[in-house]
């Protein structure tokens, strides 16, 4: 998926025929000034599948259960693109993309009380669940039949505001900022949930295919979990900063096979799977050791294609991983903290989330995109070319 157009046309696309909206550009909020009373606030909505456009849009309040969020930061994810292009099973427009969502909470409603004004919270992309499908009742409540998604079946973080339900949300440590927090959140907890329930031992053989948005942090998890890393990537020139990201080996698919290579070594126990192409999954089963496992956490658009053998023989199994819970996004963040592992991020003004969104799909993001509103705070990243 691609998108062409840029910012300026999309804010355009998006008001022929409508209202008049609040265009940012040549605007107050240019110089810093609050352009938005407190009863309303900047979105990001998806008018329309391919149109991003920025909207005002009244401050409701929260309903029971529920937190309202002033949000700081969120972070953009390829997920997203099944929003914009309006092809995610269900969904309907208008809707506000973004489920890695750092603000703090500015009211609560009936029935809330583990949670406090101020309080700065996070929202990844299962943000609840409906507690009587049979994966809820048996304790799976990311697999729940009738979730509740972050900018699918309800707004999303594009937004300076956020209405989120309470048992979904995470406190978010004071050792990272917003801007930081917000990708683990997603690509963070996909990777770390996928290793630490992966049944693996300290010293075992760990191999993590692409170096990318959830890549770069499944390297770093992989090796701070104590796990002998290799890192798979395409052109020697991403060898450095596989190895500035922790691993021990780095295997250049465009000169080396990666599954003979790992069988050289003994075999991988595990391998995560994060590059977006089933045609580069498929052939490095051959590469686990016996009874090892391909972790899928990256999501092709073309099919994983399967060799039978080496899964029969040798017991091998390929599944994929999802996320977490509220819980497991707070152990992500506390791990983080404690292991010194940050994603590499580009931060953007709300108001050019289009631009930003457009600059992910195309791949030059380095390694996510990270929305910030005027009260959030953008630390410790490179500025968008």
């Amino acid at each position: 998926m691609h998108l062409s157009f840029s910012q300026n046309e999309i804010l355009m696309r998006g008001t022929e025929g409508a209202a008049p909206e609040t265009n940012i550009e040549g605007s107050a909020a240019n110089e810093g000034q609050d352009v938005y009373m407190k009863d309303k606030y900047m979105a990001v909505e998806v008018s329309e599948p391919g149109v991003l456009r920025v909207v005002e849009r009244q401050v409701s309040e929260p309903g029971a259960g529920q937190v309202r969020i002033r949000v700081e930061a969120c972070g953009i994810c390829h997920t997203d693109a099944a929003t914009v292009t309006g092809t995610y099973p269900g969904l309907t427009l208008p809707r506000v993309p973004g489920h890695e969502v750092v603000g703090r909470i500015e009211a609560l409603g009936s029935g809330v009380s583990k949670w406090k004004i101020g309080q700065r919270v996070g929202v990844g992309l299962i943000a609840g669940e409906d507690g009587v499908c049979e994966p809820c009742r048996r304790g799976d409540t990311v697999n729940c039949e009738n979730p509740v998604v972050s900018g699918v079946t309800a707004d999303g973080g594009y937004a300076e505001v956020m209405i989120a339900e309470a048992r979904a949300i995470a406190s978010v440590p004071d050792e990272l900022t917003s801007a930081e927090a917000a990708p683990l959140l997603c690509a963070g907890i996909t990777t770390y949930n996928a290793l630490r329930n992966a049944g693996l031992r300290g010293g075992d053989l760990v191999a993590v295919q692409g170096i990318g948005g959830l890549g770069h942090l499944g390297v770093q998890f992989a090796r701070h979990m104590g796990f002998r890393t290799v890192a798979i990537g395409r052109g020697r020139e991403k060898e450095k900063l596989a190895r500035d990201l922790g691993a021990h080996v780095y295997i250049d698919t465009s000169a080396d096979d990666p599954a003979t290579v790992l069988r050289r070594m003994g075999g991988a126990r595990a391998i995560l799977a994060t590059a977006t192409s089933g045609d580069a999954m498929g052939p490095v089963v051959s590469g686990l050791a016996v009874r090892g496992k391909l972790i899928v956490v990256g999501v092709p658009q073309d099919p994983i294609q399967l060799n039978a053998f080496p899964l029969v023989f040798g017991g091998r199994s390929v599944y994929g991983s999802l996320t977490g819970t509220a819980i497991d996004q707070e152990d992500t963040l506390a791990f983080s903290v404690l292991e010194n592992i940050r994603p590499m991020i580009e931060t953007v003004p709300l108001e050019q989330a289009a631009d930003a969104f457009a600059r992910m799909m195309q791949g030059k993001a380095r390694f996510r995109m990270v929305l910030f509103t005027k009260g959030g705070i953008a630390q410790s990243a490179q500025p968008a070319e």
